[in-house]
């Protein structure tokens, strides 16, 4: 079909809206415009077609046999536009909210809250996604994600959540008595890492060393590497909050912290462009939770 021969969509919907009403006031007030605007509309329509669409009518509007074909054939197809778009509106409101994030932010700080918010909210369902890996948001359906990275986040909204401090930590055991001069003193420990991330090369990096560890770097989900590093099977690359307990506890001890400018947190981030009000709701919620609000 030849898309570009068709009239403008404005003047169609004036004309189906006449059509329907036989009454360019009623149509006007339908489609919140002024009478002259769709009277305007229908004349363009009718220059666009060559043919005479409707009449005078007394106080109203008549249809001449070629409107009267028109008009059945827009109101139809209008109608079923407004169908599919009424379905895939109530398909979009109705789906479950998906969130994604890492495995240890879900297990060691949103899981414990997670019950405050079915219980306000009983009619919203969520979705976890708990991953580490970078998504693509629009191409996964995933509402809202929460990243531990560095402000901004390109092509996308994103917000200050939780201040998390970078550390590296590992048992008292582990570490000994070894003489912690710098990174390298680390090289020849076992380290831990989130699975799907690269926090320990990157870190070792942003240190000025480009060598891997000369221990093995064991990957594995976000909170068995927490309980990995509690047993003291390796040092870590973590947040601090999650391991802060076992700080004061002296459990553990921190090797290293990142602080001040440039330091990382857990941010929202979400798609520009509408949101849907479940996600609204989560999003209002989740900066109560973390005191942002």
């Amino acid at each position: 079909m030849d898309w570009k021969g068709l009239p403008p969509l404005a003047s169609l919907r004036a004309f189906e809206a006449s059509a329907r009403r036989l009454n360019h006031t009623a149509a006007a007030e339908e489609l919140g415009v002024t009478h002259a605007a769709i009277a305007q509309q229908v004349r363009l329509l009718e220059q666009h077609l060559g043919l005479k669409l409707m009449t005078r009518s007394g106080r109203g509007m008549a249809l001449t046999q070629e409107g009267a074909f028109l008009a059945d054939h827009l109101t139809g197809g209008f109608g079923q536009i407004a169908t599919a778009v009424e379905k895939l509106r109530n398909e979009e409101q109705d789906r479950p909210l998906n969130i994604s994030m890492t495995p240890s932010f879900a297990v060691s700080w949103f899981m414990p809250r997670m019950s405050s918010f079915h219980a306000s909210h009983p009619d919203i369902e969520v979705h976890i996604n708990p991953t580490a890996k970078l998504i693509d948001m629009a191409a996964d359906r995933i509402d809202a994600a929460i990243r531990f990275c560095q402000l901004p986040c390109p092509g996308h909204e994103a917000e200050r959540l939780v201040e998390a401090n970078f550390v590296i930590a590992g048992t008292p055991e582990l570490v000994g008595d070894r003489q912690i001069t710098g990174p390298e003193s680390l090289l020849d420990l076992p380290w831990l890492q989130e699975a799907e991330t690269r926090e320990v090369e990157r870190w070792l990096i942003d240190q000025g060393i480009n060598t891997p560890p000369k221990g093995l770097i064991s990957e594995m989900p976000g909170y068995l590497m927490i309980a990995a590093l509690r047993a003291g099977q390796g040092i870590a690359a973590t947040t601090r909050f999650f391991i802060e307990d076992d700080i004061r506890a002296g459990r553990l001890i921190v090797l290293f912290e990142e602080t001040g400018e440039g330091a990382r947190s857990y941010n929202l981030v979400t798609l520009p462009g509408a949101q849907r009000p479940a996600l609204k709701t989560f999003i209002r919620w989740i900066r109560r939770e973390a005191g942002t609000a």
